[in-house]
């Protein structure tokens, strides 16, 4: 979602808080959940399979290792919705030419560098720079070349745009900022 003028364009960046990851938060916690349940019930039914001695050497291994595995999926899927609650990766690209600032602000992790910030003047803007990589895993990402600083992604590597796509909001960046396009 973006929001523009002839002086400002505000760019809108969804950070964590998709479907996809609510979808697999849910998934993988109840996955570990049945995994926790299945072997908890096979090392407490060690006790009642005391009438079977020779059925204790399957089940009581194999109930240590479903336990492991659910533990293990719920601190991934605890990972995962904290991402999804501290909302990490969301923020805004603002455009000013007016002023002649770029900021680009994007909420991290908690902590001392939770708030990501970075303010430059719109004339050191060398180009804006496409990167494509093609392949199994398909990669598309627009960069933003800053002299002395590098380059800068506007996009996130997992947004899956169309060549069109990108190639568009390249060329309105680049026209809107006045800079260069390359292409990798």
């Amino acid at each position: 979602m973006s929001w523009r003028s002839e002086r400002i364009w505000i760019e809108l960046i969804t950070g964590s808080r998709k479907t996809s990851n609510f979808c697999w938060a849910f998934i993988l916690f109840l996955g570990s959940l049945g995994f926790l349940l299945v072997g908890t019930s096979s090392y407490l039914g060690k006790s009642l399979l005391s009438l079977f001695p020779s059925q204790q050497i399957i089940f009581f291994p194999q109930g240590i290792v479903m336990s492991f595995y659910g533990i293990a999926g719920l601190f991934f899927s605890s990972y995962l919705w904290c991402t999804i609650s501290w909302n990490v990766g969301s923020g805004y690209d603002r455009f000013d030419r007016k002023e002649g600032i770029v900021c680009i602000f994007r909420w991290g992790f908690p902590g001392k560098n939770r708030r990501i910030f970075l303010r430059f003047f719109m004339k050191d803007i060398q180009s804006i720079r496409i990167e494509v990589k093609e392949g199994i895993y398909t990669r598309r990402v627009l960069y933003m070349e800053i002299i002395g600083q590098g380059a800068i992604p506007l996009t996130r590597i997992d947004e899956n745009l169309t060549p069109r796509e990108i190639e568009q909001k390249a060329a309105e960046l680049a026209y809107f900022l006045r800079v260069p396009i390359e292409v990798f």
